[in-house]
C-alpha cells in the first residue's frame, strides 16, 4: 500500500490505529493475554495484584502490595463533599451517567503515596472512588445508609460489604475478583479507543476516563451484559428461547451477548464465566434465568449451522447470571463493568502518553459542492 493511499474504513475495523503492550487479542483462536499472560492463568491471582502487573508490566513486590491494598481501601471511603455531591443526582439516574458525570467533578489529590508517578497514582484514585461510588448510589436509591469500607479487608470483600451491607462469602468474593479480572482489559476497544482519543488532546485522565466510561455505556459495547440478562427475564424460560431467537433473527434484531467482533471462536472469556454461573446460580430463580441463557446461545447455534455459520457467547452473556447470582441489580451491571474495565482505561492512557500524538483522522466530504457565483449574481 503506497503512502498515498487512502483508506475508507466508517468502523476502523481491521484498521490498526496504534500499537499496545497491555494487551493482546487473538482473535482467530481465542486468546486473551495481559502482558504476554494467559488469562486463563490470571483467573484466581488475587484482584489487586493484576492491576499492579496490568499497570506497569510487573508483578507487585510484597510493600507494593501493602500499599497498594491500603491505597485503594482509603479512598473507596468517600469523603463528606464527595457525598454531598452525589446526593444532588437523583437517585435514579442509571449509574453509568452517574460514574460519567462524577468523575470530572472529584478533586484529585496532588500528593503521591504510591512511587508510581502522578498520572498512575490519580488513576488508582479514581478507581477506587468509581467503586464506592457504585456502591453508594445503590445504597442511597434503596433509602438505605452510605458505608465505608474496612482496613485490611481484600478490595472486593469490601466492595460487596458497602453495596449490600452484608459480608460476603469467600466464594462470592472469589468469584467477584474472577469476574472482573475477565473484563479489566481487552485491548482498543471502543471505551479504551475513546478514551486514547481524549487523551491525545492531552485532556487529563479523569477526562479520559469519564469519556471511555460514556462510550461503554452503549448496548453494542458494555451495556450488553443488561440487555443480555434482560432479555433472559422477559423470555422467561428455557422452552421459549428457540421461538424467541427464531423470531428475533427473522426480524433482523440483534441478540446482546451473542457474537463478538474480534473473536471468531469461543471468547475465552465467557468460556470461563459459563461454569462460574453454573456455580453460583443455586437458587430458583438463578437457575432459571441461567438455563434460559444457555437455551438461547444453543438455539442461536443451531440457527447459525443452518447457514454453515458458527456464533459463540461473548463475556456479556453469561457475566450477566454471574452479577445477578451476586445480588447485584440488572441495571447496575454496566457500572460493575466501568469498575473492572477502568483499570485498562488507566493503563492505555500511561501508555499512549509517553508518545502522545494529536489523533485526528479525515472525513469523506459528501454533502453539496461550493457553488462559483459570479459578481453580478452576487
Amino acid at each position: 500500500m503506497s503512502a498515498q493511499e487512502t483508506i475508507i474504513s466508517n468502523d476502523l475495523a481491521g484498521i490498526i490505529v496504534g500499537e499496545t503492550a497491555i494487551s493482546d487479542v487473538q482473535g482467530d483462536i481465542g486468546l486473551l493475554s495481559y502482558r504476554g499472560i494467559d488469562i486463563n492463568e490470571l483467573v484466581g491471582v488475587p484482584f489487586l495484584h493484576v492491576v499492579w502487573m496490568v499497570l506497569f508490566g510487573e508483578w507487585p513486590d510484597e510493600q507494593q502490595k501493602s500499599r497498594l491494598k491500603a491505597f485503594m481501601c482509603k479512598h473507596s471511603r468517600l469523603t463528606h463533599a464527595e457525598i454531598d455531591l452525589l446526593k444532588h443526582i437523583p437517585r435514579d439516574l442509571h449509574p453509568m451517567l452517574m460514574l460519567q458525570g462524577m468523575v470530572p467533578l472529584l478533586v484529585l489529590p496532588q500528593e503521591t503515596s504510591l512511587d508510581v508517578g502522578h498520572d498512575a497514582e490519580q488513576g488508582l484514585f479514581l478507581a477506587a472512588k468509581i467503586s464506592a461510588l457504585v456502591a453508594a448510589h445503590y445504597r442511597l436509591s434503596q433509602n438505605k445508609v452510605i458505608l465505608a469500607p474496612v482496613p485490611g479487608k481484600l478490595f472486593h470483600e469490601n466492595f460487596l460489604t458497602m453495596f449490600h451491607g452484608t459480608e460476603p462469602s469467600n466464594e462470592q468474593r472469589r468469584m467477584l475478583d474472577a469476574a472482573q479480572i475477565l473484563q479489566m482489559e481487552h485491548s482498543f476497544n471502543c471505551g479504551t479507543f475513546a478514551g486514547r482519543v481524549c487523551a491525545s488532546s492531552l485532556a487529563p485522565i479523569q477526562s479520559s476516563i469519564s469519556a471511555s466510561i460514556g462510550t461503554l455505556f452503549g448496548k453494542l459495547h458494555g451495556g450488553a451484559d443488561q440487555a443480555a440478562l434482560e432479555m433472559a427475564i422477559a423470555i422467561g424460560s428455557p422452552e421459549k428461547a428457540e421461538a424467541y431467537v427464531n423470531e428475533s433473527l427473522a426480524n433482523k434484531e440483534k441478540i446482546m451477548g451473542m457474537g463478538h467482533r474480534e473473536y471468531r471462536t469461543v471468547d475465552p472469556r465467557a468460556k470461563i464465566l459459563k461454569p462460574m454461573a453454573v456455580e453460583l446460580c443455586q437458587d430458583a430463580e438463578s437457575k432459571n434465568l441461567l438455563a434460559t441463557l444457555v437455551a438461547v446461545e444453543e438455539a442461536c447455534q443451531r440457527a447459525f449451522a443452518e447457514k454453515n455459520k458458527e456464533i459463540w457467547a461473548n463475556v456479556e452473556f453469561y457475566k450477566g447470571a454471574v452479577f445477578h447470582s451476586l445480588g447485584i441489580p440488572t441495571h447496575f451491571f454496566t457500572a460493575m463493568f466501568a469498575m473492572a474495565r477502568v483499570y485498562g482505561y488507566i493503563a492505555h492512557f500511561l501508555e499512549f502518553s509517553r508518545d502522545s500524538r494529536l489523533i485526528r483522522p479525515r472525513a469523506l466530504y459528501v454533502g453539496n459542492k461550493v457553488e462559483k457565483h459570479s459578481k453580478s449574481a452576487a
